[in-house]
């Protein structure tokens, strides 16, 4: 496991990352906090392109749980086909937008727990709800993040859970809100899981990742 970086090594980290990117965005089409919950359910196991590609013609005829309702699952599946485990998510689409009608009064709930109780909402879409539609400074560790913390040093965790914890530790406030999506932006475009581009990487100094790939520079020495 990486050694973890001090509070002014991770404060420059963020600092870097906010440079770079002042003002991050999630990557999944939503027009609302309910098709942002259901995009967020879509893509476990699956990539943000794919999810997108299919609800851009789901969202237009059941952006609402109403609407979800009355399309159906059968009419559900015909949209999002494409998508890998596309059966047991419609499932889960129909159930949790049925709760929300019943127990929610069609509204997607600002609770953590409450979220996490909905069918295909475990933790980690609950906190990208959160954070991405409620601006609460809840951190998502999903496979990117999870590689670039404890690749980095950033905040190195055993699981998802303790990295999570981790993170809410030592982020300094000011960074907080946008770090899940700065480190699952640097994990998908930089720090990658089986090539790392470390020659683009902004905090390749701080960085404790011992097998480093060479830069431009690096290679024409």
């Amino acid at each position: 496991m990486s050694r973890t970086l001090s509070h002014a090594e991770i404060k420059e980290a963020f600092r870097r990352f906010a440079e770079v990117r002042p003002e991050p965005e999630g990557e999944l089409v939503h027009t609302n906090a309910y098709t942002l919950l259901v995009a967020v359910a879509l893509s476990a196991q699956a990539t943000d392109k794919g999810v997108n590609k299919a609800t851009a013609g789901l969202f237009p005829v059941a952006d609402t749980p109403e609407k979800m309702l009355a399309l159906g699952e059968a009419g559900l599946i015909e949209h999002i086909r494409t998508i890998g485990l596309y059966r047991n998510k419609a499932k889960n689409v129909i159930r949790l937008s049925r709760i929300l009608v019943e127990e929610h009064g069609g509204e997607v709930p600002s609770s953590r727990a409450a979220l996490a109780a909905l069918p295909g909402v475990g933790r980690k879409t609950a906190n990208v709800v959160l954070n991405m539609w409620w601006r609460l400074p809840a951190q998502a560790v999903d496979t990117h993040v999870f590689r670039v913390a404890n690749r980095t040093g950033l905040a190195p965790g055993k699981d998802v859970l303790a990295v999570e914890r981790m993170l809410e530790d030592v982020l300094p406030a000011e960074y907080a809100l946008h770090a899940h999506h700065w480190l699952i932006l640097h994990g998908r475009y930089v720090c990658k899981a089986r090539k790392p581009d470390c020659g683009a990487c902004v905090i390749r100094d701080l960085c404790q990742y011992d097998e480093k790939t060479p830069g431009a520079e690096e290679q024409a020495a």
